[in-house]
């Protein structure tokens, strides 16, 4: 397949370096690609003297109709990346690939090549073959990795937060939900708690407590899961367990170590307990991390067909680090020792997004189990603040004005406009699943998840008249957006 690009003289030293051989290579007599229009690659082809060619690819920023270029050359024009460095990613795909010619090629790949991996990791689990089901969800086996979201003093909670809560952590990935029990929790909130959630999940269940009385009294109303039994409560419970088929996540012993829950597991497994999950608990950085790593390994060694339980916030919660990360190295540590659930609070503000950080992360970990291959360039990632591929740098121009920081100020006529965020899920029994923007005028309020598009609204209403003030209102409506995006708090004027 013969292919051309055609770009403009600033960009060409950027897009010979990035096509290699795989393209010829047009540059037009203009020095901003984006500015290429139907008459100006008419005329430069004309000039050039070649061969056909299959596709002639334009930056992805132009804007025109095209056809007329395609009618004279009989050729297909389509849009190429944005930035002329992805070009080099895009040429692969020409043979396999139906291009457009109104979505840039850098848009259109990332979402096709996202959405089918997205659908080999359904396939894959799919065609899993687990250990156990709880409902309908696969453990263990190669299924994928199950993230389970707990919901923390659960039982202290009324039934619209709980419901609401609820479908947070589902809308967020969570394949499972832990409903954690107070410490001043009893029988009969543990019983609300339990009918409340089950009216409204659509993921299995899971109670958490080491007081035999509120596990029973979360087995009698139709517990899927129990977390945290040992010698400690296992013999009070265990006829309860077995009449109702509960699944357990069996723990050592307080302050007692791999062999303690290996004896736990065992007297489990003797008195007929089927569907056991094992925690050899994971510790928190500083604490024995790297030792507690070394017991899930030798229980994998020992028991192989058994399903093991990641508690990850046991180490995000305590390290100041942004999670995606860390979430990103548990959960691929958590794949290489075997286990089967990742367990995360979002409890602490540092740690709202683990959820989904630990759900993409273990689709991640499946295909990248699947391929055989490094978790990289799988279609899918954890890329938020960092780039796989830095784009094109603007060159210095001569004799450039240095500009000062301005230190006065003059109001709007119009009068001033208050710009804050309404967070994701911050408001009960609004449809806030995006968050909202919202612009405040004494004349009115605006509200949106798009910065442009409020900006655009505000000087259509005529509440902006001076251009200072309209591109100091897009700098803080854009620090707004960015902040709804990311899950960070927002301040007017105050440093992002």
């Amino acid at each position: 397949m013969k292919i051309l690009v055609a770009t403009g003289r600033c960009a060409e030293n950027t897009v010979r370096e990035s096509v290699g051989s795989n393209a010829d290579v047009l540059v037009l007599d203009t020095d901003i690609a984006a500015f290429i229009t139907p008459y100006k690659l008419i005329k430069a082809l004309k000039s050039y003297h070649t061969q056909k060619y299959d596709i002639v690819f334009i930056p992805g920023f132009c804007l025109g109709d095209f056809s007329v270029v395609e009618d004279k050359f009989d050729t297909e024009v389509y849009l190429g990346p944005k930035h002329a460095y992805d070009l080099g990613y895009i040429l692969n795909y020409t043979n396999d690939f139906n291009f457009s010619k109104t979505v840039p090629a850098c848009d259109l790949l990332s979402g096709i090549r996202k959405g089918l991996a997205l659908d080999e990791v359904a396939e894959i689990e799919y065609n899993s073959t687990p250990l156990f089901t709880l409902e309908h969800l696969k453990i263990g086996g190669n299924s994928r990795i199950k993230v389970m979201a707990e919901i923390v003093n659960a039982t202290s909670m009324d039934e619209e937060d709980l419901y609401y809560k609820i479908k947070e952590f589902i809308d967020k990935g969570a394949d499972l939900i832990d409903l954690g029990a107070s410490l001043t929790a009893s029988p009969e909130e543990v019983e609300r708690t339990v009918n409340v959630a089950k009216k409204y999940s659509s993921v299995p269940l899971s109670f958490d407590s080491l007081d035999p009385e509120l596990i029973q009294a979360a087995i009698k109303n139709g517990i899927n899961l129990i977390l945290s039994l040992n010698s400690s409560n296992m013999n009070s419970l265990l006829d309860l367990i077995i009449d109702n088929n509960v699944s357990v996540v069996i723990i050592p012993d307080l302050g007692k170590g791999l062999q303690s829950l290996i004896s736990n597991v065992e007297m489990a497994k003797q008195h007929g307990i089927k569907n056991i999950i094992a925690d050899p608990v994971l510790d928190s950085l500083g604490y024995g991390l790297v030792d507690s790593i070394g017991r899930y390994k030798e229980f994998r060694l020992r028991y192989p067909n058994i399903p093991m339980f990641f508690g990850v916030g046991n180490v995000t919660e305590l390290i100041d680090v942004d999670s995606v990360g860390v979430n990103g190295i548990l959960c691929g540590i958590a794949y290489e020792t075997g286990c089967s659930i990742v367990f995360t609070p979002e409890f602490s503000d540092k740690n709202h997004g683990s959820i989904g950080e630990l759900k993409i992360a273990s689709m991640m970990m499946l295909l990248s189990q699947k391929r055989n291959t490094s978790p990289k360039d799988l279609g899918i990632d954890l890329l938020q603040l960092k780039e796989k591929r830095k784009r094109s740098v603007m060159e210095l121009c001569e004799n450039p004005l240095y500009v000062s920081d301005s230190v006065t100020w003059l109001l709007d006529p119009k009068g001033p406009i208050k710009i804050g965020i309404i967070p994701k899920y911050s408001s009960i029994g609004s449809n806030f699943d995006k968050g909202l923007i919202v612009a405040k005028h004494e004349e009115c309020c605006l509200v949106g998840t798009n910065s442009s598009a409020i900006l655009n609204k505000l000087i259509e209403n005529n509440l902006v008249s001076r251009l200072d003030h309209a591109g100091y209102l897009g700098r803080e409506l854009q620090k707004a957006e960015i902040a709804l995006k990311f899950g960070r708090s927002y301040s007017q004027d105050d440093e992002f």
